[in-house]
């Protein structure tokens, strides 16, 4: 029950008051000045403050100083825009006019109380999410996570440029929400960027806008993602895959804080900080020469590492419950849990996916499941396959958009990434499969096999059969 504490020199209006709010379920308390309020009781168990505006001693509006956190609602007898202009400044919630109706003052009184209990709720779930995940809902509570953390919190609250290395799946847009919503412009947009999803020819007007006319197709004047992200944040995941030509346009942006849209002659000041993420080796794309060394050097100023899944210990589990409960959750499934046998094959895969891979895995279970225990069969990991890859930081990784040709193919003794091996395979076996054949050994459907060849550079034989 809610207790509303009752401000008014007038008795009978007092008591006409205190009648309507009790028979509508509600606790009353009264005091006919503010001083008699502050002293008679502690103004912070009341669940509201109705007070006149007009009281001997000091006017009612005095009293929200001593109220804290409780909403004051601020009954006047000049129903003048003056008067409610300056109780609300004074930091009154609402006001109502006297002679009041009685129905008006009652949805006035539930509309604020409603707005209380849910800003408690709200303020309630924010504290146990930031005491459980303190970063964005990330669980992490190895060494390596709780380093991450930390640097976090170091870098957010300053301007400067993030690179974000980790594996793919690991969470890299994760660590740059993190990073955006703990910094000064956490009020502005968050701009996300998957520089690998967007063909060459379009990533220039994608990122840096046009002009009508620049290009077939222009018809419109079109703003960029990097103007749309002004005053905010600009994350660009996997930054290696991006063009030459657009990185000496983004390292004009570092160093000017100007865009100038395709096909422009004039830039645009703007005001955006920028968070990178790559799981490539940039510094040895640099040295090759398929990355501007001048640019890894600007983006190279904080670098926040995010760890595998398989170096990270007791949170796998951890993490897998956690990803179980908000799957279930998101589909509106009874609750669930996993058997014994399924948390060791949980603890003993890889994951060479990562937490990308694991939370696919555990969808697919949620969905099969005819009961409320997974069993490890319904996860479909394959524990006696090795890690498909391991980063190695000394070990120059193959451009995404450069061609590759035969004698570049891989030592098979090498340790190899996904996609090392991709084109390892597909040289080895084009000219003895048919792209249907090459497909259902890689696991993968033709549409994506054509895709990942178009984006690794890797030519169809002419002669090739469908």
């Amino acid at each position: 029950m809610s207790h509303i504490l009752i401000v008014e020199d007038e008795a009978v209006i007092r008591s006409a008051l205190r009648r309507l709010l009790e028979r509508n379920g509600y606790q009353v308390s009264e005091a006919g000045a503010v001083q008699d309020a502050v002293e008679q009781y502690k103004l912070a168990d009341f669940d509201l403050i109705i007070t006149d505006l007009r009281l001997p001693g000091a006017p009612g509006t005095d009293i929200i100083s001593h109220a804290d956190s409780v909403p004051v609602l601020v009954m006047t007898s000049y129903a003048s825009l003056k008067s409610a202009v300056e109780s609300m400044k004074m930091g009154a919630v609402d006001y109502i006019a006297k002679p009041f109706d009685h129905d008006e003052m009652l949805m006035s009184v539930e509309r604020i109380l409603k707005e209380k209990a849910l800003e408690r709720e709200n303020q309630a779930l924010k504290s146990q999410i930031s005491r459980d995940y303190p970063l964005n809902g990330m669980i992490g509570e190895c060494d390596a996570m709780q380093v991450l953390f930390r640097n976090i919190n170091k870098v957010a609250p300053t301007d400067s440029t993030v690179l974000v290395l980790g594996e793919s799946g690991t969470g890299k847009e994760l660590v740059a929400r993190a990073v955006h919503d703990q910094s000064l412009r956490a009020e502005g947009p968050l701009i996300s960027v998957n520089c690998a999803a967007i063909p060459e020819t379009l990533i220039e007007s994608e990122l840096f806008g046009h002009e009508k006319g620049a290009f077939t197709g222009a018809n419109a004047n079109r703003k960029g993602l990097v103007e749309a992200a002004d005053g905010g944040t600009l994350f660009l995941d996997e930054i290696g895959e991006l063009p030459l030509e657009a990185q000496a346009r983004l390292l004009r942006l570092l160093q000017e804080k100007e865009v100038r849209r395709v096909g422009s002659v004039q830039s645009k000041t703007v005001d955006v900080r920028l968070v990178a993420a790559t799981h490539r080796n940039l510094k040895h794309l640099a040295k090759d020469g398929r990355f501007r060394e001048d640019l890894y050097y600007r983006l190279h100023v904080v670098e926040l590492k995010l760890p595998p899944l398989r170096e990270r210990g007791a949170d796998v589990e951890k993490l897998a419950r956690e990803l179980l409960n908000r799957t279930t959750r998101r589909m509106a499934k009874q609750e669930m849990a996993f058997s014994r046998e399924a948390i060791d094959a949980i603890n003993q895969y890889s994951w060479p996916g990562n937490v990308r891979e694991l939370e696919n895995a555990i969808e697919r279970a949620v969905i099969l499941c005819e009961s409320q225990v997974i069993p490890p069969d319904l996860l479909a990991l394959d524990l006696h396959s090795e890690p498909p890859y391991q980063l190695d930081d000394d070990v120059p990784l193959p451009s995404p958009r450069h061609t590759v040709k035969h004698e570049e193919v891989p030592d098979p003794a090498e340790d190899l990434s996904l996609e090392d091996y991709f084109q390892r395979f597909v040289l080895e076996h084009q000219e003895q499969m048919t792209e249907t054949e090459l497909a259902q050994k890689l696991g993968i459907s033709r549409k994506c096999l054509w895709e990942r060849r178009q984006r690794l550079g890797i030519p169809r034989k002419k002669n090739a059969s469908r």
